[in-house]
């Protein structure tokens, strides 16, 4: 499905040396699979979501999906691709304060023209813990709600790649696992790949395999100790 090779992107600040965010990234992401990118803030990891997005052009390398260059696709074929391939759970703060939960959430299916949007997201909303919230604005949401609607709103367009960049980053351990489970539960059933950053080792656990971006390298992640997310842990007690 996703495959990067040999990816390289640069950022050069004045007359200082050239800061290598990615440096040669190779891999390949599986339909279905669940793969999280574990990396401290500054290790490449939200460059490397941007540039799947196609939100910029590497300086070096190829990004192909389902056999497609992303560098050789055409505007309106890159616009499909990000529209309706592609699936994106973006910051709470992106969302549109006065907006209603329902019309966030829809807002990619609106885009596609699709007929009755809003219903077609209620059901989405309902499997998010959302239905009492669907006519609420943002700004009276929790983090986690809103969190949980930027995964409908990246879902709804039933993407076959789907991109979290540190989707947990504002919340609390419960809510965190409650966010990272359902977004792996209607993944897993929709047959959708899900690739994950994350500077949490607890977040990282989630996945099926875990890789570590550091200084815009990517290799194996060698925890000091096996990860088990939290909720598992209590479960088996």
């Amino acid at each position: 499905m996703l495959e990067i090779s040999d990816l390289v992107k640069h950022y050069r600040l004045g007359k200082a040396k050239p800061i290598r965010a990615i440096d040669g990234v190779t891999l390949t992401i599986e339909p279905g699979e669940f793969v999280a990118l574990y990396g401290p803030s500054g290790s490449g990891k939200s460059t490397l979501i941007d540039l799947v997005a196609a939100a910029m052009p590497p300086d070096g390398g190829t990004i192909t999906f389902d056999g497609q260059d992303l560098a050789k696709m055409t505007e309106d074929e890159l616009d499909d691709y990000r529209l309706t391939k592609l699936g994106v759970v973006g910051e709470p703060s992106d969302l549109t304060e006065g907006a209603l939960a329902i019309e966030e959430a829809s807002l990619r299916l609106a885009l596609t023209n699709t007929r009755g949007a809003n219903s077609g997201i209620s059901a989405l909303m309902d499997r998010l813990g959302l239905r009492d919230r669907l006519r609420h604005r943002i700004e009276e949401l929790s983090m986690g709600e809103r969190q949980r609607v930027m995964i409908a709103m990246a879902l709804s367009t039933k993407p076959s790649l789907v991109l979290a960049d540190e989707p947990t980053g504002n919340l609390d351990t419960e809510a965190s696992e409650n966010v990272l489970r359902l977004l792996r539960e209607i993944c897993d059933e929709r047959g959708a790949a899900l690739l994950l950053t994350t500077h949490d080792p607890q977040a990282a656990a989630f996945a099926g395999r875990v890789l570590e971006l550091r200084d815009g390298h990517l290799r194996d992640y060698q925890p000091a100790h096996v990860l088990v997310p939290a909720a598992s842990v209590e479960q088996s007690a």
